[in-house]
């Protein structure tokens, strides 16, 4: 009894585990299954290929023997026409006898030819079904990976979600701040460098005007103009704040 229990408990566990085999890679497992029913059904054909030369022996025993039965009747004919009737006799009990035995031979010929057609029927019907199932092999494997395409597909739609409280949603949240930092950098940056800008402006103003003041005393000196006509304190007055305070740190 406690043998019988011990050994129904191992035969318990063994299924398990070939049950955890057999649902890890279904698709393999059919696989295993077709190649060896495959295996099998070659194995059938071998012996049909030899089950048919059996049967083509016998056809051609029968053969033979008709030919020596025609033989035997055509020389029991000839010496019973010549009035050999002893000799005539044993050709024909001859003939008897070989006549019986193609009988025989006709009867296991049929018997060989139908099991064989039978056989080749169910190896055709085989072969068949073969087919179907490598179809279906096939078919299950392309729906069994489009579907795990699928739940992966979803899984990281779901994963990518625009939601803060995803992976996705928060890494999204990163980089944008990522990029308002950058865009606050570049901002100060353009800021800092217009200023000064009007003091730059108003140096390059006073450069002007103060080589227009330089090429009128020139001309003043020269003779060109008067003094009166220059215009030197019309044009001070025109000066911005900016640029008077340059002339004005200029003179100091």
């Amino acid at each position: 009894m406690i043998f019988k229990k011990f050994w129904s408990s191992i035969r318990a566990q063994l299924n398990k585990l070939a049950n955890v085999f057999w649902e890890a890679d279904p698709i393999a497992q059919m696989r295993y299954e077709y190649d060896r029913a495959v295996e099998e059904l070659k194995s059938g054909r071998l012996g049909l290929e030899q089950y048919r030369g059996l049967v083509e022996s016998i056809t051609r025993s029968m053969n033979a023997a008709e030919k020596q039965f025609s033989k035997l009747q055509a020389q029991a004919k000839a010496y019973l026409r010549a009035g050999d009737r002893e000799t005539a006799g044993k050709f024909a009990l001859e003939g008897q006898k070989l006549k019986t035995h193609m009988a025989e031979q006709r009867e296991q010929l049929e018997m060989h030819e139908k099991s064989y057609e039978n056989n080749l029927k169910k190896i055709q019907h085989a072969s068949k079904k073969l087919a179907e199932v490598r179809e279906k092999i096939q078919r299950y494997d392309a729906e069994l990976k489009m579907s795990e395409a699928e739940a992966e597909v979803a899984k990281l739609a779901e994963s990518f979600e625009f939601n803060v409280t995803t992976d996705f949603g928060q890494l999204e949240d990163v980089v944008q701040r990522r990029i308002d930092t950058n865009r606050g950098k570049s901002r100060v940056a353009a800021d800092l460098s217009s200023r000064g800008l009007a003091d730059i402006e108003a140096e390059e103003q006073l450069d002007i005007i103060l080589a227009e003041d330089a090429l009128k005393a020139l001309e003043i000196e020269t003779g060109v103009r008067s003094p009166e006509t220059t215009g030197i304190a019309a044009a001070e007055r025109q000066l911005g704040p900016a640029i008077k305070e340059l002339v004005d740190e200029g003179q100091s």
